[in-house]
């Protein structure tokens, strides 16, 4: 081709808002990732098991790392915007002011985050109902999900956020809100954690059923009663004051958002694999987990037709791959989890100082540590005296039970360096055993998986990407291998 002809290159952000940070990236239109930068954000926890954010404050990082990215490059050539976000509750009046969701009145903290467990009386009530709805979460409804949390703030907060709100966002709704003035919610977020399906709609019966008939009232103009596919353009696209903010084009496409583990579910499920041995090579993208992995861990599996998966949430139609049915095992708390054992440890300073003089990361030097101490011995079998149930903050998947608690069997009264290395290791050991329980009740149900796919934050650490190599690389309940490659 001649490369006078050549048109220019056409560049889109991506804006991944994590529980921590923010991320954005400009991708070309070949999907080379051409600048990425990120930003922290802030955690408010009042109480146990209360989690908040402040929707201004993740704005404010969506724009800083969104005008960091496209600085120096042709405005005129970035085509789109999408983004994606955690499942956490945005609470806003009726003129889109932020609403406090907690009973100090701070209304900047108007988010309640995905991994907040405020509502388990309210979850409880509404398992109790054993509605038909429950059928398409696994049978259990989670605290994590949205109903369990509008009763909560029903039943708490009635007087200063229920009867004062205007909307009910998921997180990436709320940004594609932000961005276009339109007020459609993904098909994505509604079905996954509000129970919409995808073509029945709202069922105004279960919200009847439990306590909250005024969202029927008003025809769900509070939680959202026009609803887009993932992907789709939203209303006008970018609008001036977003645009502004953001620092890019007026008028650009914004596309209708996804959920944070769902869009890193679309992006490996359907990995190009040719050449690298993968038994799902050749293989339907049936035959994949994508295991999205960072402050918790999700496991996404498809399917050309609905299965029903006990204690995994699902199955959802259309809410990831478009056409395809999926099934959503997870850890509620796993990069958490292990952050929380490393740094409660007494021999954490002694740790931090090492890994700093070595310019190393700590969980490098943890790594590195294991090596040196492990001998002739493959590394995993230097925790068979120890070993850690990881179900800290309770368990998604397939138990289903919030009230599980952590555990660690096989202490001593040592307290050095050598401990903690092998502390962290069992804790890692701990939920690569979660995944393959999850993994193995996928399969006893009709999943036919042999590839598990990893991405996220602690596919980078490459203890974590062996141990679930190791330890999910038996055989499920059918007898098939599977095999673990961090992508």
């Amino acid at each position: 081709m001649d490369s006078k002809k050549q048109t220019p290159v056409k560049y889109y952000v991506g804006i991944d808002v994590g529980s921590a940070s923010v991320r954005a990236a400009l991708v070309d239109g070949f999907g080379t990732v051409v600048a990425h930068a990120d930003q922290p954000i802030q955690i408010w926890e009042p109480q146990p098991d209360h989690y908040e954010q402040s929707s201004a404050d993740i704005w404010a990082a969506c724009c800083s790392v969104t005008k960091k990215v496209v600085c120096g490059v042709d405005a005129s050539q970035i085509r789109g915007v999408g983004f994606d976000a955690t499942c956490s509750l945005v609470v806003v009046d009726k003129q889109f002011q932020p609403l406090a969701v907690n009973c100090e009145g701070q209304n900047y903290r108007n988010v309640i985050m995905w991994m907040d467990h405020r509502a388990v009386s309210q979850v409880e009530h509404i398992n109790a109902t054993q509605h038909r709805v429950l059928s398409y979460v696994g049978g259990v409804m989670s605290v994590e999900m949205q109903p369990p949390k509008l009763l909560w703030l029903k039943e708490n907060l009635q007087e200063s956020c229920w009867e004062k709100a205007g909307y009910f966002f998921d997180l990436p709704d709320f940004l594609s809100w932000k961005a276009t003035g339109v007020t459609a919610r993904s098909l994505c977020t509604v079905v996954c954690k509000w129970t919409y399906t995808s073509d029945g709609g709202w069922d105004d019966s279960f919200w009847k059923m439990i306590g909250l008939e005024d969202l029927v009232k008003d025809k769900y103009e509070k939680i959202g009663n026009h609803v887009l596919s993932p992907g789709e353009s939203v209303g006008k696209g970018l609008t001036p004051e977003a645009a502004k903010d953001l620092g890019l084009p007026e008028g650009i496409a914004v596309a209708a958002s996804l959920i944070d583990a769902h869009a890193g579910g679309l992006g490996v499920i359907g990995a190009d694999v040719k050449g690298h041995n993968l038994p799902c090579e050749n293989q339907p993208i049936t035959a994949r987990v994508a295991m999205i992995c960072g402050t918790s861990s999700c496991h996404m599996g498809v399917s050309e037709t609905p299965i029903f998966v006990p204690g995994v949430w699902g199955p959802y139609f259309s809410a990831m791959v478009p056409g395809l049915w999926l099934n959503e095992g997870g850890q509620s708390a796993t990069g958490k989890l292990i952050d929380h054992v490393v740094q409660g440890h007494v021999a954490f300073p002694e740790l931090q100082s090492k890994a700093a003089a070595s310019a190393h990361s700590i969980y490098t030097y943890l790594n590195s540590h294991l090596d040196l101490i492990k001998k002739s011995l493959p590394v995993g079998f230097l925790t068979v005296d120890l070993h850690v149930w990881p179900d800290f903050h309770g368990n998604r998947s397939p138990l289903t039970d919030l009230t599980l608690k952590g555990m660690v069997v096989g202490l001593t009264l040592s307290r050095g360096l050598d401990e903690l290395a092998l502390i962290y290791l069992a804790t890692i050991q701990a939920i690569a055993l979660g995944t393959r329980h999850i993994l193995e009740t996928m399969q006893a149900a009709g999943h036919h998986i042999n590839t598990l796919f990893l991405c996220g934050g602690l596919s980078k650490n490459p203890l974590f990407v062996q141990m679930h190599a190791d330890i999910t690389g038996g055989h499920g309940e059918n007898g098939e291998n599977w095999e673990s490659r961090a992508a």
